[in-house]
């Protein structure tokens, strides 16, 4: 979990439309126990704010024409990344998600591939969680609308990017050191309940081996 993050929106960029859930049971490839989870754990869904060229003066791209900001607002103290994933698929631009719970809030998004008939989402890094009415920081500097939607995503990551490191690199290296602990919280598993001292060697050294790739992942 990264540190708590809140963006101030243009107000030249406000939309303020709530948008009905059953859209994205029509777009999104909802099934059933999906659906489920949008009506026992979404409240409402606002499209807040459309970054775009005519709002923010801000040149797009084919990879990132515009950038929503949704508020999804919970019945309860979350939502999962499913739900979130099946909002993004049915938009064609990426989206910066505010999710609310209670008088919690905290900033969500993915990376986004739009060249097919449905857009590919990746995971949903997110911030910590902020008070809802938490002091919020201007948006970050950026040249065009991929580079503003880099820096939103770089500021959620839980990993710092290193220098030079592109947003697609750092979330590779983010993956990688979630699979190698994983592995790792594995091995440890095994050596533990290993009742063999040649296998507990073996293991030991396999586990040294995956916390050294793991430590040149951070």
């Amino acid at each position: 979990m990264t540190n708590p993050v809140l963006f101030r929106w243009p107000a030249a960029a406000t939309l303020g439309l709530v948008v009905a859930k059953s859209k994205f049971y029509e777009h999104g490839n909802v099934h059933a126990a999906l659906r489920e989870k949008f009506i026992s754990d979404v409240q409402r869904v606002t499209w807040a704010y459309k970054l775009a060229d005519a709002t923010i003066r801000l040149r797009g791209t084919k990879a990132v024409p515009e950038i929503q900001v949704f508020i999804v607002e919970t019945k309860g103290g979350d939502v999962s990344d499913d739900v979130l994933t099946a909002i993004d698929k049915s938009v064609h631009s990426p989206i910066v998600f505010e999710v609310t719970g209670g008088d919690r809030i905290r900033t969500a998004a993915a990376q986004k591939a739009l060249g097919g008939r449905t857009p590919v989402v990746g995971t949903h890094y997110s911030s910590g969680w902020l008070s809802a009415d938490a002091d919020r920081r201007p948006l970050p500097a950026a040249l065009d609308l991929p580079g503003l939607h880099d820096a939103i995503l770089s500021a959620v990551l839980p990993m710092t990017p290193r220098a030079g490191e592109t947003v697609s690199e750092t979330a590779g290296r983010l993956n990688r050191a979630q699979k190698l602990q994983r592995e790792i919280t594995a091995l440890e598993r095994k050596l533990h309940t290993e009742p063999q001292l040649n296998r507990k060697i073996e293991l030991r050294r396999t586990l040294m081996s995956k916390q050294t790739e793991l430590e040149e992942q951070k």
